[in-house]
């Protein structure tokens, strides 16, 4: 199915019924006096997030969601039933806007986790309520107030530990594929990802993580070039970024240092905390240079990037290095999820 990653909808809250306009008729009872019961509540609008999907693609086809309405009051004090509340299904990660207000209305991002969007009316009162001492007969009721009406705007950014990123071409692909069961497009020939892949990489017994494969970025992607802008939402949940780097580019005017140079200009531009995200090298293709020249292109290349973090060699169609890069990982972000209880106990 095609990766959708935005959508548009319309909600509707049920309406509220209207409140009863009734006496008591009951033969040898005169004057039985007001009996009209209460409206029912409108049903309100709710999504729920659901682990296992990781698609907006449903809303493509149903972009109108309406709850039931409350029914009205009835006599003999008979309130009216309440409208059932409406639940629609979206993917865990997703953000939800209202277009209207631009109001930032909730990021579902537990399975199971509910956010109301539209309230129901609320149901109107029966002339019963208005009875007093000098009122005896009432003939006043009051309506169901209207549903809360939205239009909303759901945008869904993956829920992944590590985000691969890169230009084109990179072997981001080939490289989740290898380290996962992942199974995204790749081929002899040249292409980019059109939509991005989750893979889960185990790492010995009980230990794994998530790996995003996100479309491979250009120049300008923070502009909207390309497929970049419409993806690089997705590396904001991300811990860790792993930056794929060909190490043998088809063309010598395909400088690695320059494109590396790229992509940090993408992700700085896009957002200041998306750049200064932890961020690693992993040169790739390396089965294509000779293992003589392979510590001299990596001097080359760090020297010229002044580059003093992590960097890792791999073959992701060979599968060198690769479990030695997954471990690496896994060591990280053990340690960031110890940091960030130790920050958390403080904090308590």
């Amino acid at each position: 199915m095609k990766f959708v990653d935005e959508a548009t909808i319309s909600v509707q809250a049920g309406n509220g019924g209207h409140g009863a306009l009734s006496f008591r008729r009951e033969k040898y009872i005169e004057r039985g006096g007001p009996d009209g019961g209460d409206g029912g509540r409108g049903g309100s609008v709710y999504l729920v997030a659901k682990a296992g999907t990781n698609t907006l693609a449903d809303f493509r086809i149903g972009r109108k969601y309406r709850a039931e309405s409350g029914q009205p009051g009835a006599g003999r004090n008979k309130s009216g039933k309440s409208g059932n509340d409406l639940e629609v299904i979206v993917p865990c990660g997703t953000v939800v806007r209202d277009i209207d207000t631009g109001e930032l209305m909730g990021d579902l991002t537990d399975p199971g986790q509910r956010l109301k969007v539209a309230e129901g009316g609320r149901g109107g009162l029966g002339n019963t309520h208005f009875k007093s001492s000098v009122n005896r007969a009432p003939r006043k009721t009051t309506q169901g107030t209207p549903g809360e009406a939205r239009h909303l705007k759901l945008e869904l950014k993956l829920l992944a530990d590590v985000g691969l990123v890169g230009l084109p071409n990179a072997g981001k692909s080939t490289l989740i594929r290898a380290m996962s069961a992942a199974r995204p497009k790749v081929a002899a020939y040249p292409f980019t990802t059109l939509h991005p892949h989750l893979g889960v990489v185990s790492v010995g017994q009980l230990q794994s993580f998530v790996m995003a494969d996100i479309p491979g970025l250009i120049e300008g992607a923070a502009e909207g070039a390309g497929l970049g802008l419409q993806f690089l939402r997705h590396l904001e949940r991300t811990r860790l970024l792993l930056h794929v780097v060909d190490v043998a580019p088809l063309s010598v005017e395909e400088r690695p240092a320059d494109q590396i140079r790229a992509i940090e200009q993408e992700l700085k531009k896009f957002s200041s905390d998306l750049s200064e995200k932890p961020r690693w090298l992993v040169f790739n293709k390396v089965d294509l240079v000779a293992e003589e020249d392979l510590p001299g292109v990596r001097a080359r290349l760090l020297e010229e990037l002044r580059w003093d973090g992590p960097v890792y060699e791999v073959s992701a169609v060979t599968g060198a290095g690769t479990e030695k890069l997954a471990q690496g990982v896994m060591r990280e972000l053990t340690a960031m999820a110890e940091v960030g209880e130790l920050r958390k106990t403080g904090a308590e």
